[in-house]
């Protein structure tokens, strides 16, 4: 999260009157993120997410806040959106379409343990199974088509070994038959920022709240599958921590199970994600945008985790 557009508090003020959430207290902006414009807002009522969607289609948008609600009605922790007197989830805010959802309790665990990768695992899956039943459908936006894409406008920021690696991975990519693997609605960015964490009455950890489905979209389980695993259990230097990706791992299969395609598939799904976030981040880093707080990863990072997934990774559990 990010804040490329400034709100005024007496902006907001007014806009709020449009909401039954009662008067407006205190606003905050939101560094952490790349994509949208990001606020805490406190009112007399409750504690909120404020975004202003500066990128997105607004065609696109109902797909992000309709999924939110309806994983919200199947148990799972993601913050609802909040409809206005009109009965509408998203309205326009500094000419800007813009949502209001609930702020979840808890903390982003940036070291996690075995436990915090175990529940990840078991959330995702569930996500994953309730996504099934959701009736509109959108493709990922950062799928297969954006990454080759993308690569062409990246490309000649890149030193020659690093074109020579990507013009690689985007011919093998084009190998992988992405149909033969389940598919549904998928969080795309489950990162460990994007985890919020609580501490129940016995002291054990619990998931507090998954947040951010901005890059939510259609596409194959094990896409989403792979993103988390290469945030959350890759090591300092871009390996994977075999024990923590075996917790994780094991826990969604223990909720879903993998196919026999989608074992197959899994070295090429861990690249993908990589790719996809080097070039994600290679954009921001050589084009960035303006803002008042802005946030710009590295993305050697994901440059060297691709490198590292192609030199081989551990199979799924069966």
């Amino acid at each position: 999260m990010s804040v490329f557009t400034p709100v005024p508090e007496s902006v907001l003020a007014d806009w709020l009157k449009d909401y039954a959430i009662g008067r407006l207290v205190e606003l905050k902006g939101i560094s952490a993120g790349v994509q949208n414009s990001n606020f805490f807002v406190t009112t007399t009522l409750g504690r909120y997410v404020l975004t202003l969607f500066e990128g997105i289609p607004r065609a696109e948008l109902p797909y992000y806040l309709h999924l939110m609600a309806h994983l919200a009605r199947h148990g799972l922790p993601v913050p609802g959106p909040i409809a206005n007197r009109h009965n509408e989830y998203l309205g326009t805010l500094q000419e800007r379409p813009a949502a209001l959802v609930v702020r979840l309790s808890g903390s982003s665990e940036m070291n996690p343990g075995l436990p915090h990768c175990e529940k990840v695992g078991a959330m995702l899956a569930g996500l994953h199974l309730a996504g099934q039943s959701y009736g509109r459908r959108q493709e990922n936006p950062r799928g297969a088509a954006w990454r080759a894409a993308t690569a062409q406008v990246v490309r000649p920021f890149l030193p020659a070994d690093e074109q020579a690696l990507l013009d690689a991975e985007l011919a093998f990519q084009a190998t992988i038959d992405v149909a033969a693997l389940p598919a549904g609605a998928i969080h795309a960015d489950l990162f460990r920022d994007n985890v919020l964490w609580d501490t129940d009455a016995d002291g054990d950890v619990r998931i507090g709240g998954v947040i951010d489905f901005y890059f939510a979209g259609y596409d194959a389980l094990l896409f989403d599958v792979a993103v988390t695993v290469n945030d959350w259990c890759s090591t300092p230097d871009g390996g994977l921590d075999g024990a923590r990706a075996a917790a994780l791992l094991d826990a969604y299969h223990a909720e879903r199970p993998f196919t026999d395609a989608e074992v197959a598939a899994w070295p090429a799904m861990l690249r993908a994600a990589a790719l996809r976030f080097w070039m994600s981040r290679a954009t921001d880093f050589h084009l960035p945008r303006a803002g008042e707080m802005v946030l710009v990863k590295d993305p050697n990072e994901y440059r060297d985790i691709l490198r590292l997934r192609i030199a081989g990774v551990p199979p799924l559990p069966r």
